[in-house]
C-alpha cells in the first residue's frame, strides 16, 4: 500500500502541478491541455469498450455518445476557465481533494464495500470524500477568493462540496461499471500508481460540468 501511495501521491502531486501552472501560465496552454485529456480519455474509452463483448452497433454507440460528452464536457469547462480560471480551478481542486479523501479513508479505515460495481469502493472511503472536499475547497476558496469573478450566495458554499464530491463519485462508479464489464482494472498505463489518464479523472470529467450546471441555479 505504501509504495502505490507514494506512486499515486507523486503523480497526483505532479498533474495538479501541472495543470495550476499552464492555468495560471497561459490560457490557451491550459486549455490545449485540456483538449488533449479529452482525446486520450476518449482513446482509452474506445479500448475498454472493445474489450467488452457487445454487438458493433453498440459499440459504435457508446464511443460515439461517450466522445459527443467528452466535447460537450470540454466546451462547459472552456467557457467557465475563460469567465472565471481561478472558479475553475477551485472546483477542480474539489474534484482533487475527492479523490484523495476516498483513497486515503478507504485504504485506512476499509470496512463496509460500497457497492458491487467496484469492490475496492467502501462506505468510509466515500464520507471520506465529502469530508476531504469540504476541507479543500474552503482552503481554496479562502485562498482564490478575493480573485474569484463569480460571487457564491452562503447556500452555494455549503453545498457545492458535497454535489461536486457525489458526483465524482458516481462518474468514479460509472467507469468501473464498464471497466468490469471489460474485465480489466485500469483504463491504460499512462500514469504511474493511477493506470490509465480515465482511471485519474473519470470522477472529475462528469463532476466539472455537471458541477457548473448546478452552481449556475444558485
Amino acid at each position: 500500500m505504501k509504495s502505490e501511495l507514494l506512486k499515486r501521491s507523486i503523480s497526483s502531486l505532479f498533474l495538479i502541478s501541472l495543470v495550476f501552472l499552464s492555468a495560471l501560465i497561459n490560457d490557451y496552454i491550459f486549455l490545449s491541455i485540456l483538449f488533449i485529456v479529452v482525446i486520450l480519455s476518449w482513446i482509452e474509452w474506445i479500448k475498454v469498450i472493445e474489450k467488452i463483448r457487445f454487438k458493433k452497433i453498440y459499440r459504435i454507440i457508446h464511443i460515439i455518445l461517450f466522445l459527443m460528452y467528452l466535447l460537450i464536457a470540454f466546451i462547459i469547462c472552456f467557457n467557465v476557465f475563460v469567465i472565471d480560471k481561478y472558479f475553475f480551478l477551485t472546483i477542480l481542486m474539489i474534484c482533487v481533494f475527492s479523490d484523495v479523501g476516498g483513497y486515503v479513508f478507504g485504504k485506512t479505515f476499509g470496512g463496509k464495500k460500497l457497492t458491487k460495481i467496484s469492490p475496492n469502493k467502501t462506505v468510509s472511503g466515500s464520507i471520506g470524500s465529502f469530508i476531504l472536499s469540504y476541507i479543500g475547497f474552503f482552503v481554496i476558496y479562502l485562498y482564490f477568493g478575493d480573485l474569484l469573478f463569480v460571487r457564491l450566495q452562503i447556500e452555494a458554499l455549503v453545498f457545492i462540496p458535497f454535489f461536486i464530491s457525489l458526483i465524482c463519485q458516481l462518474g468514479d462508479l460509472f467507469i468501473s461499471y464498464f471497466k468490469r464489464r471489460a474485465k480489466i482494472k485500469n483504463t491504460g498505463n499512462l500514469i504511474p500508481g493511477h493506470g490509465g489518464l480515465l482511471d485519474r479523472i473519470d470522477g472529475s470529467i462528469f463532476a466539472l460540468p455537471i458541477g457548473f450546471i448546478i452552481i449556475s441555479l444558485f
